[in-house]
C-alpha cells in the first residue's frame, strides 16, 4: 500500500514530494527523497478533525501526510490504533461528557472545598493577626463611617453592664469589649476581630425603650465572635478571589467576578444564620429567650430595606424572624 506524502529532513525547509510504502514492517519513502525505517521507530501524531498527520522519523525529519484516507487505511493495516485520548478526542459525546465531568467537579470544589479550605486557614491564624486585623478595620471604620458617639455616658455603661451581667451567667461567652460610636450607616451592630463589638448610636436610640431587644442584637454579634466570622469570610473571600483568576483570568471580568460574588453573599447569609443560632441558645441561657431577637429584627425592619435575597448578605427578614420565634417556643417546650 502507498500513499502520496510531503517529506521535510529537518534541516532545510525543503518540501520534498514522496511516496510513503509500507512492507513488512518496514516504512520507506521514495521520489524527491529515500530513506528507510522499522515502524517501531516511528512516531505518528494524533488525529484531528482538520489538520494533517505527521509521522516523525528519529532524527527529527518528518512527513506531512497529504492522503489522510489512504493513510488511515494503511493504519489498519499495520495495526496500528490510536491512543485513548485521541479516539476520545474525535467523539463528540465523550467531548460533551467530560466538559459536563469538569463543570461539576469545578462546582463542587467551588462549594465545598474551597470553602474549607479558608475555614481551615482562618481557624490556624494566630490572635496576633486577628488582632492588627481588628485594629486595621476599626481605624478603617472610624475614619470612613464612624464618629464619637453621642449617648451619654451612663446610658453607655448600663448598657455595658447589663451584657456583662447576662455574659457571666452564660458558659462560653468569647471575649467581647463593646464600642459605641454614631454612624453614617444608621441603626446597626458590628463585630470585629479581636473580640470588638460595634453599636451605634442609632441602634441603641432605637431599642432604648426595649433593652432586652439589644441584648439580643448584641447575641447576635457575640455568634459572630464566637464562630470567627469576619475572618472566615476575609480569608475565603481571598480564596475565592484566587480561584477566580486561576479559572477565568481576569478577575474583574463579569464571568469571573459574579460567581465569586454570588459565593461570598451565600457564606454571608449562612453567617447570619449561625449567628442567628447562636444567639437564641445563649439568651435562653440568660433567661431572655430567641423572641426577643425576634422582635429587634421587627423593630429594625421598619427602618431596612431587604433587597432581593440572592443579592443580599442576611437572609430575607421575616425568614429569620419565624425561625427565631419557632427556635424560641422550642425552647418554652424544653
Amino acid at each position: 500500500m502507498s500513499i502520496r506524502a510531503a517529506y521535510f529532513d529537518g534541516k532545510t525547509s525543503r518540501r520534498h514530494q514522496v511516496i510513503l510504502t509500507v512492507e513488512d514492517g518496514v516504512a520507506s519513502i521514495s521520489g524527491e527523497a529515500s530513506r528507510r525505517c522499522p515502524l517501531s521507530q516511528l512516531r505518528v501524531s494524533e488525529a484531528s478533525r482538520h489538520g494533517t498527520r505527521l509521522v516523525t522519523f528519529p532524527d527529527g525529519a518528518y512527513l506531512d501526510i497529504e492522503d489522510q484516507q489512504g493513510f488511515a487505511r494503511m493504519l489498519a493495516a499495520t495495526g496500528h490504533t490510536d491512543s485513548l485520548v485521541s479516539r476520545l478526542q474525535q467523539s463528540w459525546r465523550a467531548t460533551l461528557l467530560a466538559a459536563l465531568a469538569m463543570a461539576a467537579i469545578i462546582a463542587l470544589l467551588w462549594r465545598l472545598a474551597l470553602p474549607m479550605a479558608a475555614d481551615l486557614v482562618a481557624a490556624m491564624l494566630p490572635s496576633s493577626v486577628e488582632s492588627r486585623l481588628g485594629d486595621a478595620t476599626m481605624q478603617a471604620l472610624d475614619a470612613r463611617l464612624f464618629d464619637a458617639s453621642r449617648l451619654r455616658e451612663e446610658q453607655q455603661q448600663r448598657i455595658r453592664t447589663r451584657f456583662s451581667t447576662l455574659a457571666g451567667s452564660t458558659a462560653g461567652t468569647p471575649h467581647f469589649e463593646l464600642l459605641f460610636r454614631k454612624s453614617r450607616i444608621g441603626p446597626n451592630a458590628l463585630a470585629l476581630p479581636a473580640g470588638r463589638i460595634v453599636v451605634t448610636d442609632e441602634l441603641a436610640t432605637l431599642l432604648a425603650d426595649d433593652e432586652d431587644a439589644l441584648m439580643a442584637v448584641l447575641a447576635h454579634e457575640l455568634g459572630h465572635l464566637h464562630h470567627r466570622h469576619l475572618v472566615r469570610r476575609l480569608v475565603h473571600g481571598a480564596a475565592v478571589g484566587a480561584a477566580g483568576m486561576a479559572l477565568f483570568g481576569d478577575a474583574s471580568g463579569l464571568v469571573a467576578t459574579l460567581p465569586t460574588l454570588m459565593l461570598d453573599l451565600h457564606h454571608s447569609r449562612n453567617a447570619e444564620r449561625e449567628a442567628d443560632l447562636y444567639a437564641a441558645r445563649w439568651l435562653k441561657a440568660g433567661g431572655l429567650g430567641a423572641a426577643s431577637l425576634a422582635a429587634a429584627l421587627e423593630r429594625l425592619n421598619g427602618v431596612k430595606d431587604d433587597g432581593p435575597a440572592y443579592l443580599s448578605t442576611h437572609p430575607a427578614t421575616a425568614e429569620r424572624i419565624a425561625r427565631l420565634r419557632e427556635l424560641h417556643e422550642l425552647h418554652e417546650l424544653r
